[in-house]
């Protein structure tokens, strides 16, 4: 754990290092942070000394001014960029023309700042950087902890990052049922990753034979046992040779039956067959043969409605969900976006032989709003069609078109009462105080962004920590 982090979890002000050749530059910012206390701070006016103070290694943030004598920041931030992956570096400057400032992000910075100083900007974006650093922090921390030794077998998960509880709880759930033969059944909604989760099992199990998916949606009865069970040579027109069958392909495996409820009807009787009694006919052989196959079936759909309805079997149920797991969707695991995001960032820009672009600050809270209807096949299609098509190194709102209208209905929702003939009265029995109205903003910002602090902030215009200020001071009066 490093210095900063150690100040953090110690509930200690964050350290940010300020490098600007003007001093008085320098004491207008240290008279602004003064009357927030949001951070403390470090000035250099000699810009040589930046890369020696750095490796103390106690700074949450740095600011760098972009032209200084000697040692620019677009000398430094570079260096810093390498050696300091995770550090947030903001870049001070004069000029404000868009080719300077797309150059500070492609070399690394998080933001910039323009002069003369605006404290309300410079009051965002220290808390910016404080944001992005916490997210990489937790992300070495999920790290650390995966390979740490919380699972007995982590290298069956490398595939599924989380920081979940619900999917951490999970995961111990399949190491404990991948030794066993028996089915098991994986639920969830579309794009979770089931899988993914029966890959891990597999994995977990020990099992050397292979790991064979079979998406069964569609087939009808003689497309499903033909791919399941092969067929004898001449058992039908077109069969002028043997054909082993998937049951034989993942023979001493795994056999991964996907959207297992919309299964046809005949084919759920060949199915129950096999699970009760391990044997199976090719098509057009009366030859018994053995399976030796574990079975992991997947469905998004509801299986107690389709067996009350009589569109799958109940035998058959009971016979698939011997073990049943349930994936929960990507909007009840927040937590798992960003670091999400973050990875198919890369992913993408790997695929594509670019440079993983950044992440805008307020692009960060909508992806972290957004209710992935297709979870996270629908996270990893958008964020790599918006790696794909950027050309700035900057992912912004505008790059997540389906964001972006979430956060105008935001915005709209949360303005419409300075459009209509609203009224103190309305909500107040009697002329309200300042505190009364004040209260009442916080209390309405918090409904519209779902209890969110960071948008919020946003609505209201203030800084996060004001907003986390204000709640505790309303817990205190009521």
């Amino acid at each position: 754990m490093t210095d900063t982090q150690k100040n953090q979890k110690n509930g200690k002000a964050p350290l940010v290092l300020f490098v600007d050749d003007n001093a008085d530059f320098l004491e207008e910012i240290r008279f602004v942070l003064l009357s927030n206390s949001i951070c403390e701070m470090v000035t250099l006016t000699d810009s040589s000394q930046v890369l020696a103070e750095l490796e103390k290694g106690i700074y949450s943030a740095v600011f760098l001014d972009w032209i200084m004598p000697g040692v620019s920041g677009a000398d430094l931030l570079p260096v810093i960029a390498q050696k300091y992956p995770a550090l947030p570096v903001i870049i001070m400057t004069g000029v404000s023309d868009v080719d300077t400032v797309v150059n500070c992000m492609k070399q690394g910075a998080m933001d910039y700042i323009t002069k003369p100083l605006d404290s309300s900007r410079l009051i965002s974006s220290i808390n910016n950087a404080f944001k992005i650093l916490e997210l990489s922090n937790q992300n070495q921390q999920l790290q650390n902890y995966l390979l740490g030794d919380p699972l007995a077998q982590p290298d069956a998960f490398k595939d599924l990052l989380t920081r979940s509880d619900k999917m951490l709880s999970i995961f111990k759930l399949v190491e404990t049922i991948a030794p066993s033969r028996y089915p098991v059944l994986i639920t969830g909604e579309t794009g979770v990753g089931k899988e993914l989760i029966a890959r891990a099992i597999h994995k977990a199990s020990g099992l050397q034979g292979s790991f064979t998916p079979l998406n069964v949606a569609g087939l009808d009865a003689h497309m499903f046992e033909d791919t399941l069970f092969g067929h004898k040579r001449g058992a039908f027109t077109g069969a002028n040779e043997l054909r082993q069958g998937l049951i034989a392909k993942a023979q001493g495996g795994t056999l991964f039956l996907d959207e297992i409820g919309d299964l046809a009807p005949e084919s759920q009787i060949k199915l129950l067959r096999l699970l009760q009694e391990n044997e199976y006919y090719r098509l057009g052989s009366d030859v018994l043969l053995k399976s030796d196959t574990r079975i992991i079936v997947a469905s998004n759909r509801d299986f107690k409605k389709l067996v009350a309805e009589g569109q799958f079997r109940e035998d058959l149920y009971h016979r698939i969900c011997y073990h049943k797991l349930h994936i929960p969707p990507l909007r009840e695991r927040r937590e798992d976006i960003l670091p999400l995001v973050n990875h198919y960032i890369n992913v993408a820009a790997k695929a594509m032989g670019k440079r993983a672009p950044r992440i805008a600050a307020e692009l960060r809270w909508l992806l972290e709003d957004y209710e992935y209807p297709g979870n996270v096949r629908e996270l990893i299609n958008k964020v790599s069609s918006a790696v794909v098509v950027n050309k700035t190194g900057l992912l912004v709102q505008g790059d997540f078109p389906d964001l972006a209208v979430k956060s105008r209905t935001m915005i709209d929702a949360g303005t419409k009462v300075a459009n209509s003939q609203f009224s103190l009265h309305v909500v107040f029995p009697t002329f309200p105080s300042m505190g009364q109205i004040e209260k009442l903003m916080f209390e309405e910002a918090l409904k519209v962004t779902g209890g969110k602090k960071g948008p919020a902030a946003d609505l209201l215009g203030v800084c996060r920590q004001t907003v986390q200020k204000k709640l505790t001071e309303l817990e205190k009066m009521n």
